[in-house]
């Protein structure tokens, strides 16, 4: 695309061409689930009209056919993220497994009762969980690496929180309550500088970023592909091929083997040992679908345009009183939340779907975030690079309606 028109790509989503309440859809729930391009619906309508087959096992065309899509596509994720090799690309049903894969493959061997592990407070409830299930199985200790009132993390006491006992950092690259964008690269380079692993969180980066996991350096890596146009149940573990080889299956059955006897069973290459039964196919596809359309607008390009979005909305929503907005971070990809005075954010979404205008109101599975700040909840709006500045306005108008209703 030689220029970014966003007429020609809002035509690409036909979601987006409906009424809400006799209003046009304005549809700010990206950091939930972003919609999804003509291009995605069609590569995974077409593989089931058309090359619907199991994968890897068959020796007739459809089968074939199947296996060189689904295979594709992984050399697309590969090229998406600047891995070295196709092996260190696990697909997933998305990041939430793909940590929880990691907590038992990778870590669970080498945790001990006394043993840390160090993640954030602005963590999604996915990557909080797993490890706290490890800790209490164990006798670890999740240590937790505090917050500021703009929503940042607090590095003050970040190197001594990197001690002989911490097997595991795993910290989100942006916030999805926030939008902060953390400081990933130099955390990673100071754990390693310790001999700690790092699993970076990307599921709300790279639909809003270029990810490159070797300028990164972090030994995992984990995304989904329905935050980034690609379809729900499908996800992403990349993980550095020296640790995915010494790792054992997290999963056994179909594929994930070379050989089974009832004495032994010999464990498949990389990256299959990992991908027990049959795979989501389609979904695979469909990410690929979706990488290659995020090409064709060019990712410097759309998150210029999610900036804009973002610098707009947050200009208006400070001028506005009676409004606060949680999360002020100097770097900040494309989310803002925000509290209206006096009404509760469950009452604003409600208020907000009224008008057209779709939201996240909750604690957005960031439960500690909410905590730290002393709320409930927030609404949240978050942008994808289909969205308009004519939509920030209408977020503007549904706030201002809220607040009339309120007065």
């Amino acid at each position: 695309m030689s220029k970014f028109d966003i007429q020609a790509i809002r035509q690409d989503f036909p979601i987006l061409d409906q009424q809400i309440y006799d209003k046009p859809l304005v549809y700010l729930d990206n950091a939930a689930s972003s919609q999804k391009p003509v291009q995605v619906i069609d590569a995974v309508a077409n593989y089931y009209r058309q090359d619907n087959a199991n994968v890897h096992r068959g020796v007739h065309r459809l089968s074939q056919r199947a296996t060189d899509a689904y295979e594709g596509a992984r050399s697309k994720v590969r090229g998406f993220i600047n891995a070295k090799s196709d092996k260190e690309i696990v697909f997933v049903r998305g990041a939430t497994e793909a940590i929880n894969l990691v907590a038992h493959s990778f870590v669970r061997p080498l945790l001990q009762a006394g043993d840390e592990i160090l993640i954030s407070h602005m963590e999604h409830h996915a990557n909080i969980v797993p490890w706290q299930m490890l800790c209490d199985q164990v006798g670890a200790k999740l240590v937790v690496i505090p917050m500021t009132e703009r929503g940042e993390l607090d590095l003050s006491t970040f190197d001594d929180l990197l001690t002989p006992r911490t097997k595991m950092m795993a910290i989100g690259q942006v916030s999805n309550a926030l939008g902060t964008i953390n400081p990933v690269k130099m955390m990673t380079e100071k754990a390693h500088a310790k001999g700690i692993p790092v699993l970076v969180d990307g599921a709300q980066a790279v639909p809003h970023m270029t990810a490159d996991v070797q300028d990164l350096d972090c030994d995992f890596y984990v995304f989904s592909g329905h935050k980034m146009f690609a379809p729900t149940g499908i996800g992403v573990l990349y993980g550095k091929q020296a640790l995915l080889e010494e790792m054992v299956p997290w999963q056994g059955g179909g594929d994930m083997i070379l050989s089974v006897s009832f004495a032994h069973t010999e464990y498949n290459e990389l990256p299959y040992k990992f991908e027990a039964g049959t795979p989501n196919i389609a979904g695979a596809i469909g990410l690929g679908a979706a990488i290659d359309y995020m090409h064709r607008i060019g990712i410097e390009a759309l998150a210029q345009h999610e900036h804009d979005l973002l610098v707009h909305a947050t200009e208006k929503l400070m001028a506005l009183d009676g409004v606060r907005i949680i999360g002020t971070a100097e770097h900040k990809a494309s989310v803002l939340s925000f509290m209206i005075e006096g009404v509760h954010p469950h009452d604003v979404g409600t208020i907000f779907d009224q008008q057209g205008v779709a939201i996240r109101t909750g604690h957005h599975c960031a439960q500690p975030v909410m905590e730290f700040f002393a709320i409930p909840a927030t609404a949240r709006a978050s942008f994808a690079f289909y969205n308009t500045m004519e939509e920030v306005d209408a977020l503007v108008e549904a706030i201002q309606k809220t607040q009339e209703l309120f007065a």
